[in-house]
């Protein structure tokens, strides 16, 4: 059984249509209890960094969740939820849940900082102001650190949506399983121990995106 966290700030209708057509059996609640019994979880969002960590305190669901990952059960983060993940973020100068050590940064701030230890990554210039922000739309991936089992069966060659301002910077890079190239490396996964997180958005990624997810429900 999939467990959706629905903490007011979540792209969950996107995220229930995406396992409604893969047939999974899922439970989507605001309460931290009616997930106990999941076998694993999905934990989305969008919007603003500082205002999701307040709907989690509310909610419970940032006690929750520390606990899920300290007990090593599957947990997938998606845009926002694949962010506060991690220790801190710009957005709001908030900080985060802490499950995975590095920060968030917006785009200007990593493409002015010319000592970030990832921006020799890319082939991408990082002075290049032709690139609007938030980066959205679609974007290819380049697997890297031996990928996740989460991309079995995905073409390589896919493209994958994307819409976001602030981006993660891991302080272990070797836990970043596939970049995409937006005028620096883009850590579009992140995997360490039972969680994965997705800067971009599966559920809404078509075909690809899909198999993501039956791989993760499976």
């Amino acid at each position: 059984m999939v467990g959706i966290v629905d903490y007011n700030a979540g792209n969950i209708k996107s995220v229930e249509r995406a396992l409604g057509f893969l047939k999974a059996d899922y439970v989507l609640s605001k309460n931290p209890a009616d997930l106990e019994k999941c076998d694993r979880l999905i934990f989305p969002g969008v919007g603003e960094a500082k205002y999701a960590m307040e709907q989690l305190k509310l909610t419970g669901f940032d006690t929750f969740l520390k606990d899920w990952a300290q007990a090593q059960k599957p947990l997938v983060g998606i845009c926002l939820g694949s962010q506060i993940i991690f220790e801190h973020s710009e957005e709001g100068d908030v900080e985060c849940l802490g499950l995975l050590k590095g920060t968030i940064r917006h785009f200007e701030s990593v493409w002015k900082d010319t000592s970030t230890p990832l921006s020799d990554r890319t082939s991408a210039p990082l002075s290049d102001r032709a690139l609007k922000v938030p980066h959205m739309g679609w974007n290819n991936l380049e697997y890297t650190n031996g990928s996740t089992p989460l991309f079995d069966g995905v073409d390589p060659k896919s493209d994958f949506y994307f819409v976001h301002s602030y981006l993660i910077q891991p302080d272990d890079s070797s836990i970043v399983k596939a970049w995409a190239n937006y005028g620096c490396p883009v850590p579009a996964c992140v995997s360490q121990g039972s969680i994965t997180a997705f800067q971009f958005h599966p559920e809404k990624s078509g075909r690809a995106g899909l198999k993501i997810l039956e791989n993760y429900i499976k």
